[in-house]
C-alpha cells in the first residue's frame, strides 16, 4: 500500500515539476513586453519573433514600411542595422539578437542604447540554416560605440 502510495506521489511531484519547466520561461519575464518594428513581407523577423516568444517574451509586433525610422527614434546608430529593431524596458534591440542577451540585459541592466547584431548573421536567431557564421552581440552605448557583448563561434 505504502509503495502505491510513493509511486502516485512521485508521478505527481514529476507532473508538476514538467508543467513548472514549461511555464517558468514564461513567467521569468511575465510582463515583459518588447515591441519588435519589422516589414510585413520579413521571414526571418519572424522567425526571430518566435524565437523570442518561445524564450518567455510577450511579443508586439508592428509590421512597418522603413524599419529605419524606428531605429533612428529609437537611438540606435544606423551602422548597426539589420532587418528589424525592437525595443524593450528603453533599451533598443537591433537585428538578430538572442533571447539569452536580451535577459543579460534586463538583468544587468547597462547603462546604453541597447543590443545589436548589425546585418543578417547566418546562424543567429531567425537567421538559421545549413551555415552558421561567428558573431558578436554588441553593446551599444549612449554616446553610440559599441563594445563586444557575446561572442558567437558559429559551427
Amino acid at each position: 500500500m505504502m509503495n502505491t502510495i510513493l509511486k502516485t506521489v512521485n508521478k505527481l511531484l514529476v507532473s508538476v515539476l514538467l508543467v513548472a519547466a514549461v511555464l517558468l520561461p514564461s513567467a521569468a519575464f511575465a510582463g515583459e513586453t518588447i515591441s519588435v518594428f519589422k516589414s510585413p513581407t520579413c521571414g526571418c523577423c519572424e522567425k526571430w519573433v518566435e524565437h523570442l516568444k518561445q524564450n518567455g517574451f510577450a511579443v508586439d509586433v508592428h509590421n512597418v514600411q522603413d524599419t529605419s525610422v524606428y531605429r533612428e527614434k529609437l537611438g540606435m546608430p544606423m551602422k548597426y542595422g539589420s532587418c528589424h529593431t525592437a525595443s524593450i524596458n528603453g533599451y533598443t534591440i537591433e537585428g538578430h539578437v538572442p533571447a539569452r542577451e536580451i535577459k543579460r540585459l534586463l538583468k544587468e541592466k547597462p547603462k546604453a542604447t541597447g543590443l545589436a547584431v548589425p546585418a543578417m548573421v547566418a546562424g543567429s536567431p531567425g537567421m538559421e540554416g545549413p551555415r552558421s557564421d561567428p558573431y558578436q552581440v554588441l553593446l551599444v552605448k549612449t554616446d553610440g560605440n559599441a563594445s563586444v557583448y557575446q561572442n558567437y563561434n558559429g559551427k
